[in-house]
């Protein structure tokens, strides 16, 4: 393997081992919050448990979370350096403003969350948790605004002086569409995520008769999130489809394995062949007419094939191939799109299960649920790499080609060295994220009764608003 294939491959497993926690943290963050807030309301202890209980996962997580995205960061001067110094002038903006402002938020705020129990007022104690949630959001946002660039550059001149870009207008990148459809998009694949993993453990301790009432409100709060936001990630992602193919038309026409034009279009469930060095797949249970649905928003729209596009490319930026690796594509988006119906029905499952008053002794479901939390760990490995894959053979669509920007003096034994220094790293803090989280996990809810419950102003405890 070449200097560049092996620094792709490290990039590609830190930035795919960190994208592991950020879900799981955005959403915990935010339903952690939420738990926090009934027990503002209501005073009772039984949500204060859940959210102390829920609140240890997600600072577990949360830990884990910030040193695989450190290690991360080593990328960028590491192995790609020619790419920092070409994006510097653009990427400095967003970057800046995740570091001194997002990161800065939710790190101060969950400091004081964590050691203000007993010495915050209660508001100021519920908002800081808040402040918690919108922080891990802040920080997503400004990464996602700045890898929206690499796909579709913005707001921009090049430096004639050096040739390299320079951010001239902040607001076209925090407005560019595939910035403002893509972060939604991981937003609600958070939320997915985050109420996955709290049905997986409520559902555990159901399955074993512990704390039943308790996981019983937890489960049925995952659930009213998980329905809605697994619906909304699904036609988030169909919108997405049509942003993609507007100014990236190269990565959904390869997610498709569609070698030529068509119109109207039909999509593949399942196709044998298709990829790089096979123009001629066999099509297995094919859909009319929602490849059409899916890239342009229209019944049957045309879908230019990926020869078509690559000619073009070369007639525009040079000889050379364009095509990204077909076989990713095609089924980076069927497992992210099928594993995503899954969740859907799974929601909806145990929606039933409610309704009928079956949740707590529904044991197939129950069972189901504890290991669907797999699931958008999966999903949103499939969605990242559908992402950055596309991309290919660019590191910044239409200004610098991946080959580019990898650091000219670092050597093959240098990259190998570090890989196997970072995988060891990442090998060590997996276990411990899971030892954590499976031992806190299992450990329940404990009685606190030396700390006292949120009362009202006139000290008595509040009325309970909203009781799951």
């Amino acid at each position: 393997m070449s200097a560049l294939d092996l620094a792709r491959l490290q990039f590609a497993s830190t930035s795919i081992y960190h994208f592991l926690f950020v879900p799981i943290t955005i959403g915990l963050a935010f339903l952690v919050a939420v738990l926090h807030t009934l027990w503002f309301r209501s005073g009772h202890a039984d949500h204060r448990r859940l959210t102390r209980f829920f609140g240890t996962l997600l600072l577990i997580n949360v830990a884990v979370g910030v040193v695989t995205g450190l290690v991360q960061e080593f990328q960028f001067g590491m192995n790609w350096s020619a790419y920092s110094r070409f994006v510097g002038d653009v990427f400095g903006a967003p970057l800046a403003m995740e570091g001194l402002a997002a990161f800065f938020l939710e790190s101060t705020f969950i400091g004081l969350w964590v050691f203000g129990w007993r010495v915050l007022p209660p508001r100021v104690h519920l908002l800081s948790a808040w402040l918690v949630a919108l922080g891990a959001a802040g920080s997503a946002a400004f990464i996602m605004a700045a890898n929206s660039w690499m796909q579709h550059p913005v707001g921009y001149t090049v430096d004639p002086s050096t040739g390299r870009p320079r951010l001239s207008d902040i607001g076209a990148v925090m407005t560019n569409p595939v910035f403002l459809w893509g972060y939604l998009h991981v937003l609600l694949a958070a939320a997915v995520t985050g109420t996955t993993v709290m049905l997986a453990v409520s559902a555990w301790y159901l399955r074993r008769g512990r704390d039943v009432e308790l996981f019983t409100r937890s489960a049925k709060l995952s659930l009213a999130v998980l329905l809605p936001a697994i619906l909304l990630t699904l036609g988030v992602g169909s919108h997405l489809g049509v942003i993609e193919a507007t100014y990236q038309p190269m990565k959904i026409s390869a997610a498709e394995a569609q070698w030529t034009d068509c119109g109207p279009c039909s999509f593949s469930a399942f196709q044998v062949g298709g990829g790089n060095d096979d123009q001629d797949p066999t099509k297995i249970i094919e859909i009319p007419h929602l490849l059409s649905l899916l890239a342009t928003g229209t019944w049957n729209g045309s879908v230019q094939g990926l020869n078509e596009l690559n000619a073009q490319y070369q007639e525009e930026f040079g000889p050379g191939s364009y095509v990204p690796n077909v076989f990713v594509q095609y089924w980076s988006m069927r497992v992210m799109a099928y594993l995503g119906s899954l969740a859907a029905l799974l929601a909806l499952w145990g929606v039933w299960v409610w309704w009928r008053g079956r949740l707590p002794t529904a044991r197939v479901f129950l069972w189901v649920a504890t290991w669907a939390a797999v699931a958008p760990l999966v999903m949103n490995t499939a969605g990242w790499m559908l992402t950055e894959n596309g991309r290919q053979p660019w590191i910044v669509q239409g200004l610098m080609r991946t080959a580019d920007g990898v650091s000219p003096s670092v050597s093959t034994t240098e990259i190998v060295l570090s890989l196997v220094v970072f995988y060891g790293v990442f090998l060590l803090l997996g276990a411990v994220n899971v030892f954590l989280m499976l031992r806190f996990a299992r450990r329940g809810l404990e009685l606190e009764p030396d700390e006292p419950e949120h009362a009202g102003d006139d000290g008595q405890p509040r009325v309970p608003v909203l009781t799951f």
